[in-house]
């Protein structure tokens, strides 16, 4: 016989709002030791919430939330706020002798994996660099490191890999699937979840649905429930499908782990094209874009006494799909401000096609008129967009399928979340009807539905893509 595995925490009835909107409703779970539980559901769905009532730093209007008596429970939150007046070193260990923890195998591997080594050569002015200086992004790293360092028995983290590279990603990743603890985890990044979660729990409407496995067997299960419900969600329910299917003719291992029923999912997707028509994409794209889209030339690039590039060249053709992956500040995004003509090469030319319009998502917010609602502002650039094959997207469908329903279109971008505004400037860019798209992390701040609506619409995008991405599920989907 097996050991049952103890649980940690329980939920029973568990309700919770703000003002006159219920958040969770009825919620009754349990997380046993050792479970890796992924979170997903739409962005303001109450993940967050839900981690916040888990850790004990909110209460429930009504149920009940039982933890076991000597269980530890930590989380590290979207915003987490460092004392600006310590050191990196204050702030992860302390007032502890440097010959305490400088030699601990486990101390070694969260500083090397989240911060660049011991001495923390990520920073300028290595471990002793104040916290006052740091990006918010190095900021999520030290407090990241600081929880990884003495775990406790329940981990929460909400979306851990924002800001981090695809190495960053891949320790963090390889490091919690290795710990013995349990976890719950939010985030946006699928691969992540595949490689890490051993469950599933999907907040949708204010109620939890959990399922065995990680983000591919998740799909799979959801696809099922959704058939069964047929009269339900259309569109959505075709997006689970497209995206199903994809899966399945992806990498073995992609769908090796999950344990679903190969007969169902064939049979699911039996009909199921695949989510691009490369010859027609190509075509459609020459057609738009000629033979020359963006050449770069012996291009070499220095920043700030640095050199980011050296003697690049570099030519990019009608319908090319390209992403570019590498550490953080490599020189990624400098290298797309390049071709999107916002910097200048310290040497060689960059050529552009006399054809191509050119759009490009920076990572910073980019400037929305606040007086106008969602729908207005999206209109306000075009009315109307045309994909490959000649069809067209409104506005207002547009708004649709990228979570702007209904009275949502109207709401004020002034009144727009973070996420929320990042959405609105992705559609303004697609409505514009730009040949080349240039995106700077455009999965950061959008929820899986988000992602996949997102995925979808550039699989019928007849044009040159070029992604910076720490996101590898995104990259392997739409890039050949």
């Amino acid at each position: 016989m097996h050991d049952v595995a103890r649980n940690l925490l329980n939920m029973k009835d568990v309700e919770k709002g703000y003002a006159s909107r219920s958040v969770l409703r009825g919620i009754t779970l349990g997380i046993a030791a050792g479970e890796r539980i992924g979170l997903v559901g739409e962005n303001g769905g109450g993940k967050s919430t839900l981690l916040r009532l888990l850790a004990g730093l909110e209460m429930a209007d009504a149920g009940e939330i039982t933890r076991a008596g000597d269980v530890g429970v930590a989380l590290v939150g979207q915003y987490d706020e460092l004392d600006e007046t310590q050191s990196v070193r204050e702030a992860l260990v302390g007032v502890r002798a440097e010959h305490e923890w400088a030699g601990e195998r486990a101390f070694r591997g969260v500083l090397e994996g989240l911060l660049g080594g011991v001495a923390v050569e990520l920073f300028a002015q290595g471990i002793d660099t104040p916290v006052a200086g740091l990006s918010g992004g190095e900021r999520r790293r030290i407090a990241l490191a600081r929880l990884l360092l003495e775990p406790p028995e329940l981990l929460l983290l909400d979306e851990p890999t924002n800001h981090l590279d695809v190495e960053g990603v891949d320790w963090l990743a390889s490091h919690l699937a290795a710990r013995r603890g349990a976890m719950v985890v939010v985030t946006h990044d699928r691969w992540f979840l595949d490689a890490v979660c051993t469950a599933t729990w999907e907040l949708a409407d204010g109620e939890i649905h959990a399922y065995e496995g990680g983000y591919a067997a998740y799909v799979l299960a959801r696809a099922e429930r959704e058939r069964q419900a047929s009269s339900r969600e259309d569109r959505r329910r075709q997006l689970v499908r497209k995206e199903l299917a994809w899966l399945r003719r992806g990498p073995p291992a992609r769908t090796s782990k999950p344990k679903f029923r190969i007969e169902a999912a064939s049979a699911l997707i039996a009909d199921e094209p695949q989510p691009r028509d490369r010859a027609e994409l190509l075509r459609f794209a020459g057609a738009r874009l000629g033979d020359r889209v963006l050449d770069a030339v012996e291009v070499s690039l220095t920043l700030g006494g640095r050199e980011l590039l050296r003697d690049v060249t570099w030519r990019l053709g009608p319908g090319d799909r390209v992403a570019i992956v590498g550490v953080n500040g490599s020189g990624k995004t400098s290298l797309l401000r390049l071709l999107a003509g916002e910097l200048q090469p310290s040497a060689g030319h960059v050529k552009r096609g006399s054809t191509v319009r050119l759009a490009h998502l920076s990572q910073e917010t980019t400037e929305l008129p606040q007086t106008l609602g969602v729908l207005e502002a999206l209109e306000e650039v075009r009315g109307e967009a045309t994909l490959s094959g000649g069809e067209r997207i409104t506005a207002a469908l547009l708004c649709d399928r990228f979570g702007f329903r209904g009275d949502e279109a109207r709401t004020p971008v002034a009144e727009l979340s973070g996420g929320e505004r990042r959405r609105l400037a992705l559609m303004r860019l697609l409505m514009a009807g730009p040949n080349v798209l240039l995106l700077d992390e455009p999965t950061n701040d959008l929820d899986i539905d988000t992602l996949t609506a997102l995925e979808d619409l550039l699989d019928g995008w007849p044009g040159t893509l070029i992604i910076v991405s720490h996101d590898r599920y995104f990259v392997e989907r739409v890039c050949d």
